[in-house]
């Protein structure tokens, strides 16, 4: 085998299964193509179990030891006990670590020994809810004294009947943070059984809530210790999560009371091997203004998920959508039907959409060897129990680090050696991390961004609490409402009465929140030919996503867009599979409306500011799945207007003289840099690309001086743009090493190209971003 280029790091003195593994896959490689960028090896942790704790009830440790569970972890144990004791805790720790136990060690004691109790759980997922219920109703019924528990899912695919039942006879609900703000806590009436003797919440893969989800969920949960007090409760909240930064302090910042943490994972696992692969550039297709294109990441973990089937690896391949699934799975299957077509049906897609049984189905399947490949989505990276896969392809960083942990962490499960393969897509966060290994496998998870005083998010769950329940004075401080309750109060939506604050007749604001991530106008997007609804899109995101034209995804499914009617809050779309995929190209304008934060440093300002963003739709791109665009289609759609929050950065043409960018020169290099900045963001903030947006410009009506702004995609803000602003010399400082490292001339989509680009990727100037950060970070020394 040629040797190839990379570096390898190793944790064992003898190479394992993973490392055997991968040779394997780059058996034949001609060295001058060689993927690999960086291996490293993870070295196996050693269990370390404890004995069950005295207060565990007999019952509990009987059907724990039935389960085959002899002894639990001790962080398990740790976590369990602080619970039982009292206290709001988080178990923070690695994939297959066992967090479940951690909770239902006291909540079943509790249920067990109290015939009253109840818990509450909540899962950001329904796929992760029943894969708890069901292991938790096959508990209840192994023994007598949880015969009475009657585990009951309470969602929005529950009959009539069966929630009628669960209100009345079920002592432990498994639901989500959204039929939680819908069903239960506006009807909290009917639950009052439910509420008064509530004893715990459980909070599972608590680290999903961030963002603008997160911050909904926040107020959700403090609406929800509201209603638990008015009925005499006071709830443990217990909270799972993937390894993250300062879990206690994000759990804190969840619930709204202070949690304790368990961080130290005492669970075993096997050795682990790490590649960071880069597909090579491709000769025979450009992508836009002929930039270079990188052999798609989807495309090479089809490649690599069949030739892991071949050498008889269990193998899961993580991609970014449904659809993706779909194709990787379509392609891998073609791909093994010239090479082995014996193994053709031991390889499928799994994703959110199938239903339950051909879930479960999938599962086991793949859980007992009957499948050996599986192409999903993020829906198996959650909690799901799937023991002894091999391998795990991941195509694409998946967003944080927390969550290709997690995606990582689904092979090894038994102990055993493991291979993780990560797939660089043509993207700047990818291309840094595939060049700059230590950023993913050396440095602590992100910390989970939320804002529950953001005004837009924190204006309707006040009237959602309102109308479960009058504020009082104290209430409205502990919310931090007392700004946005004014604001309400003069629109007419509630109003103070001598008992506390009311909302008015004919205020009804559950239904009009969408807590994940749309604020406002929902657009329902259908389809004419049978007026079947597929979905809901956020209006203010409608005009990029559903425009005229505009290819649309639906469970595998594919549609194009005929028309589009904002006013009436309606997409028409028809059936059908185009081999290209559409973009949208916007105007975009930024004003500043204010100054939270700003520092100067000679020719440098950094700010955090308040600012309102128009954008306008004014056509898309046709593009292949090469990268090759066909063509791009003119539009006229209305304008948008987004007050948000915003980290921006000024220099003046001076420092830009100095740096060598000419005036002609300013807009591609200010333009090139804010495209890169985007791209590595989510390196120190908790947020996808599509998060978060740009602007550049080389003289900004309100600072008079050449401006790159980078703000948050959702209204008022959502934590991202302040996480920039905070450590904004180590996100340039990535930024710029990106670009460098990218092996391009004069850009490419792995450095400074965008894929929704509104002004069509020019200028671009590479060179020119290089010079500017550099500049910018040179003064970042004198302290910005």
């Amino acid at each position: 085998m040629n040797t190839p280029p990379h570096r390898h790091e190793s944790g064992a003195a003898t190479a394992s299964f993973g490392d055997e593994l991968l040779e394997r896959l780059l058996a034949g490689t001609p060295t001058a193509e060689h993927p690999l960028t960086h291996t490293a090896q993870l070295p196996a942790r050693r269990a370390v179990h404890t004995e069950w704790p005295d207060w565990v009830a007999d019952p509990v440790v009987r059907v724990m030891r039935e389960c085959g569970i002899d002894r639990p972890w001790l962080h398990q144990a740790t976590a369990a006990t602080l619970a039982a004791e009292g206290n709001h805790v988080v178990l923070s720790t690695g994939t297959a670590s066992g967090k479940s136990l951690a909770y239902q060690l006291p909540v079943l004691t509790a249920l067990a020994t109290d015939p009253h109790a109840t818990a509450l759980y909540l899962s950001p997922t329904k796929a992760l809810g029943a894969d708890q219920l069901r292991a938790v109703t096959e508990m209840a019924c192994d023994d007598p004294s949880l015969s009475s528990v009657h585990p009951c899912a309470y969602d929005g695919d529950t009959s009539t009947e069966l929630r009628q039942w669960a209100r009345a006879h079920s002592r432990w609900i498994f639901t989500n943070p959204d039929m939680l703000h819908l069903g239960l806590l506006p009807g909290h009436h009917r639950w009052s059984r439910f509420f008064t003797r509530l004893r715990y919440v459980v909070v599972d893969e608590c680290h999903s809530y961030r963002g603008v989800f997160g911050s909904h969920v926040a107020l959700i949960l403090r609406r929800l210790r509201r209603i638990a007090a008015l009925y005499g409760a006071d709830p443990v909240f217990v909270l799972a999560s993937a390894t993250t930064a300062e879990p206690g302090a994000a759990a804190s910042r969840l619930i709204g009371a202070p949690c304790r943490e368990v961080t130290e994972d005492r669970s075993p696992s096997g050795p682990r091997t790490v590649a960071l692969w880069e597909p090579p550039l491709l000769t025979e297709v450009t992508g836009e203004n002929g930039a270079p294109v990188r052999r798609a990441a989807g495309s090479e973990a089809a490649r690599l998920l069949a030739d892991l089937v071949v050498e008889g690896a269990r193998t899961l391949a993580f991609v970014r959508s449904r659809h993706g699934a779909e194709s990787a799975a379509i392609a891998a299957r073609r791909l093994l039907a010239s090479s082995a077509p014996e193994l053709v049906d031991r390889v499928a897609a799994y994703r959110a959409g199938y239903l339950a049984e051909d879930r479960r189905e999938l599962e086991a399947a793949l859980g007992d060897g009957r499948l050996l490949g599986v192409a999903t989505t993020n829906a198996l990276e959650l909690g799901v129990d799937i023991a002894g896969l091999d391998a795990v392809v991941v195509a694409g960083f998946p967003g944080t680090i927390a969550s290709f942990r997690q995606q990582g962490g689904r092979a090894g499960r038994r102990g055993a050696g493991s291979l993780v393969v990560l797939v660089a897509r043509d993207d700047p966060l990818d291309t840094y991390l595939v060049h700059h290994p230590q950023a993913l496998l050396g440095t602590p998870v992100e910390a989970t961004v939320t804002d529950p005083t953001n005004p837009y998010v924190l204006g309707p769950q006040v009237l959602c609490a309102a109308l479960e329940a009058p504020l009082t004075d104290d209430e409205v401080e502990e919310f931090g409402a007392a700004g946005v309750l004014a604001d309400l109060a003069a629109q007419g939506l509630i109003r103070r009465r001598p008992r506390g604050w009311f909302v008015t007749p004919d205020t009804h604001p559950h239904a009009g929140i969408d807590i994940r991530g749309g604020i406002g106008s929902q657009i329902a997007i259908v389809e004419a030919d049978t007026g079947r609804m597929l979905g809901t899109v956020d209006g203010g995101r409608a005009p990029a996503t559903v425009h005229p034209g505009a290819v649309h995804l639906h469970q595998g499914e594919s549609f194009v867009v005929d028309e589009l009617h904002l006013d009436d809050g309606l997409a028409l779309v028809h059936a059908e599979d185009p081999e290209w995929s559409t973009s949208a190209r916007e105007l975009t304008d930024i004003t500043i409306t204010s100054v939270d934060e700003q520092r100067d440093v000679g020719d440098v300002t950094v700010a955090f500011v308040r600012v309102e963003v128009t954008h306008q739709v004014i056509g898309y791109l046709r593009r292949l799945p090469s990268g090759e665009v066909l063509d791009q289609i003119p539009l006229d759609m209305p304008p948008q207007t987004l007050p948000t929050r915003a980290v921006m950065y000024t220099v003046t043409p001076e420092l830009l003289e100095r740096a060598g960018i000419g005036t002609e020169r300013i807009p591609g290099a200010l333009h090139a840099a804010e495209h890169a900045a985007i791209g590595l963001l989510p390196l120190v903030a908790t947020c996808d690309r599509g998060d978060i947006g740009g602007v550049s410009t080389a003289l900004h009506a309100d600072t008079g001086l050449p401006t790159v702004f980078v703000y948050d995609g959702h209204p008022g803000g959502a934590g991202f743009a302040e996480r920039g602003h905070a450590r904004i010399t180590e996100w340039l400082t990535a930024t710029r090493d990106a670009v460098l490292a990218c092996e391009c001339t004069t850009g490419c989509p792995s450095c400074v190209y965008s894929p929704k680009c509104g002004n069509g990727n020019d200028p671009l100037d590479k060179t020119g971003a290089v010079a500017l950060l550099g500049a910018v970070l040179t003064a970042a020394a004198g302290g910005i």
